[in-house]
């Protein structure tokens, strides 16, 4: 009775392995394009794209919404959108090409190539090499230093120069911190190296081949009649606005790609073909294995774990994220940039990839990407853009809560110490440069001078602490100023504090000068 139990288990099983064989790999993308259609509407995102390839070929193919809820215009697969830190992976490959021509190695020194190159530790940037650069292990917390390039007048060179005065959060090679500055300094090691500017060399070698005609590394590109997405925003209260693009040339390869899911298909197609577009050899292979080789791992946490259950390692690679899933390694990256979000995704071992675009900030591509994920390998689907959806209205409701109880926070009848005349003046930090506090109708003002669009009206808020608003900037929130002061009463130190996900402001050291 035993054995014929057993014999029936096994069966079971098997006819369960074929049944999940004969399901993977089969994707129905009629129910795909409702599913989207109906997550892109349940998000509110205005404009997305999404395009899948199989076996070397474009299978899917499609643009959801409108490029610009001002103007009607709808999206479709040839609209650009902002693909942000996408670029990374462009930027590492465009290295990997000097590398298999032996003009450099990972393993050369940063200073070989840029002798200006400083770290806050002389031995880490001795020792920096360009392997470090590209997998976010130099020992900078996540996202330091980005004020520095965010909508500033600096050039790429003053940016990688002014990261000298970057406190370190880890020890060299110790922890993961993404970095978009040392991004920026793999980058200009190409100019370094060729005499060809980043941006000439990446459409060289990767647009022209690639037939991405329309795909470019800079906002000024664009033309009049470009068929472009335009970033939006959603603010608290969930009202979508439209906002400007803000040029990013001078962290052009850590982000500064817009392209279309019609043409990173081809980009997509060269990836999974072992590095060959139609014939031609663009990529070397051992580079492409290379690249997608775990080099700084990431740790899972256990509440992540429990939600997926498929997934057993997360690792950064050469400008790409790393994780298992369903027995398979995912090679993807993730892209955001001020009212965009994207994702490109390639499973090597299926020859699948799929890319998606959107025109607004949201979780959807990470929850489009489990699904489509689990759709291909044919498991069940837990319809992760509900899940996804779940999360951003627990953040959103918690971001909420924290505006009420900062405002709750606020000591009543006090005011500033000083006469508002006694906090004007310029100041100044290693890491940034110049702020100055001037006044105008009565009221404080705040301008960064090496940033234009940093300009803030401050309200008194308690003591010293004057509330912050920006004028140009609606997607980040209101945030402080405090002013210290010394034992004689006079204004010493400015300090900034804007509260958001991208950015830190308490980076910026502003001390008055006399």
């Amino acid at each position: 009775m035993k054995q014929k139990q057993l014999l029936l288990l096994i069966l079971f099983f098997f006819s369960q392995q074929l049944l999940e064989a004969q399901t993977a790999g089969q994707i129905d993308f009629n129910d795909l394009d409702k599913y989207v259609e109906k997550a892109r509407k349940q998000w509110n995102i205005p404009g997305l794209a999404i395009a899948i390839v199989h076996d070397n070929k474009l299978v899917f193919s499609k643009g959801y919404g409108l490029r610009n809820i001002e103007k009607k215009d709808k999206v479709d697969p040839n609209t650009l959108f902002a693909i942000a830190s996408n670029t990374k992976a462009f930027t590492s490959a465009a290295l990997s090409i000097l590398v298999a021509e032996g003009k450099i190695s990972w393993d050369d020194k940063v200073i070989k190539y840029l002798p200006y190159f400083q770290l806050y530790d002389p031995f880490v940037s001795n020792e920096m090499r360009i392997r470090d650069l590209l997998c976010h292990r130099t020992g900078l917390k996540t996202f330091s230093g980005d004020l520095l390039w965010y909508g500033s007048t600096y050039s790429r060179k003053e940016v990688i120069e002014r990261a000298h005065f970057l406190q370190p959060a880890y020890s060299f090679r110790s922890h993961y911190g993404y970095s978009n500055i040392m991004f920026l300094a793999a980058g200009e090691i190409i100019p370094a190296v060729t005499g060809k500017s980043w941006d000439d060399f990446v459409k060289e070698y990767f647009f022209v081949p690639l037939g991405m005609q329309t795909s470019n590394t800079s906002i000024t590109k664009f033309k009049e009649k470009t068929n472009l997405a335009i970033p939006h925003h959603v603010s608290l209260d969930k009202k979508t606005i439209t906002i400007p693009y803000i040029n990013w040339d001078n962290i052009a390869p850590a982000g500064s790609i817009n392209s279309s899911v019609s043409e990173l298909s081809n980009w997509m197609i060269m990836q999974l073909n072992d590095g060959k577009f139609e014939g031609k050899q663009i990529l070397d292979p051992k580079q492409i294995w290379e690249m997608r080789t775990a080099h700084t791992p990431s740790p899972i946490s256990k509440g992540a774990a429990s939600l997926w259950s498929e997934k057993h390692f997360n690792a950064y690679g050469l400008g790409w994220d790393l994780f298992d899933y369903h027995g398979n390694k995912i090679v993807n990256h993730g892209g955001g940039a001020d009212g965009m979000i994207s994702k490109v995704v390639l499973i090597p071992e299926q020859k699948l990839g799929f890319v998606i675009l959107t025109n607004s900030i949201n979780y959807l591509p990470s929850a489009l990407m489990y699904e489509i994920l689990d759709r291909y390998f044919g498991k069940e689907s837990k319809d992760w853009s509900s899940t996804y959806y779940k999360f951003y209205e627990r953040n959103h409701n918690q971001a909420k809560a924290d505006k009420i109880n900062i405002d709750k926070s606020r000591i009543t009848d006090t005011k500033p110490s000083l006469d508002l005349s006694e906090y004007v003046g310029t100041y100044s930090g290693d890491l940034y440069g110049d702020a100055t506090v001037s006044i105008k109708a009565n009221e404080l003002v705040v301008s960064l001078f090496a940033t234009p669009m940093f300009v803030g009206d401050l309200s008194h808020w308690h003591f010293n602490t004057f509330r912050i608003k920006l004028r140009k900037i609606v997607n980040l929130p209101e945030g402080f100023v405090s002013f210290i002061l010394n034992e004689n009463a006079k204004v010493v130190e400015m300090k900034i504090d804007i509260p958001n996900p991208d950015f830190d402001f308490t980076e910026l050291k502003f001390i008055k000068q006399k």
